[in-house]
C-alpha cells in the first residue's frame, strides 16, 4: 500500500470510489443536501466537470473530467471531505490515533481512482455508476433512486419511449430486456456527444 502511486494526467477523466469509514452508515444520503453544498462550493473554487455521479448510503462513485492542465483531483477530494465533516457533530467513534491527530472518523482515508483510458472504458464506468443502486438492491428501477445523475443523463439524451417506461430493471428480472444505459442513451444520441455534456450539478 505504501508504494501505491496515483495516475495524474492533466485534463483527464477519472473514475472514483469514495467510502465512509462506517460501512453500515447511511450518512451520505441522510446528509445529501450538505454533500451537494460541499461539492458545489468546491467546484466554484476548483472547477471540474461532473460526467456522472451516484451517492449510496455509505459510498459513492463518480466520473470527473478536470480542466486542461490540471491533474489535482486530490485537492478537490480533500476540500469536499473536509467541508463535509466540519459541519457535522462529533458523534463518531475515534481511535486513539485519530484523537491525537485531531482527525474525524467519517471517511476512509484512501479512495479508489482510475484513469479513464478510452471511450469504451468511459462507457463501462458510466454504466457502472448508474446501475449501482440496482446492484446493491436499493431499488428495482434506476428511476427510483434519487441520488444519481441517471435522471440528468436521461433528460440530456432525450430517451423517448425507453425513458418513459424506465425499463432499466435488474438484469434477469421478468418482463424486461437486459439493456445497458449506454446503449439506451445511444438510441437518441451518440455516446460521444454525452461526454461533453454537463450531466449533473446538484441532481445527485
Amino acid at each position: 500500500m505504501s508504494n501505491y502511486r496515483r495516475a495524474r494526467v492533466p485534463g483527464a477523466t477519472y473514475f472514483f470510489t469514495v467510502n465512509l469509514r462506517d460501512r453500515s452508515s447511511d450518512l451520505l444520503v441522510h446528509e445529501i443536501a450538505l454533500l451537494r453544498d460541499c461539492v458545489r462550493a468546491t467546484r466554484q473554487r476548483h472547477p471540474f466537470h461532473i460526467d456522472a455521479w451516484v451517492v449510496l448510503p455509505e459510498h459513492m462513485h463518480c466520473l470527473w473530467t478536470l480542466p486542461p492542465g490540471d491533474a489535482d483531483f486530490a485537492r478537490r477530494w480533500k476540500v469536499i471531505k473536509f467541508a463535509f465533516v466540519r459541519r457535522l457533530p462529533r458523534t463518531e467513534p475515534l481511535t486513539a490515533s485519530q484523537t491525537k491527530r485531531g482527525e474525524r472518523g467519517i471517511w476512509q482515508r484512501r479512495y479508489w481512482e482510475h484513469l479513464i483510458r478510452d471511450e469504451q472504458d468511459y462507457q463501462r464506468h458510466f454504466d457502472y455508476i448508474h446501475f449501482n443502486p440496482l446492484k446493491h438492491g436499493y431499488v428495482q428501477r434506476l428511476a427510483d433512486w434519487p441520488y444519481s445523475s441517471f435522471h440528468r443523463a436521461v433528460a440530456r439524451a432525450c430517451i423517448r419511449g425507453i425513458g418513459a417506461a424506465m425499463c432499466y430493471r435488474r438484469p434477469g428480472s421478468s418482463g424486461s430486456k437486459r439493456i445497458t444505459l449506454t446503449s439506451a442513451v445511444e438510441k437518441a444520441a451518440p455516446f460521444s456527444t454525452l461526454r461533453g455534456t454537463r450531466i449533473v450539478s446538484d441532481s445527485c
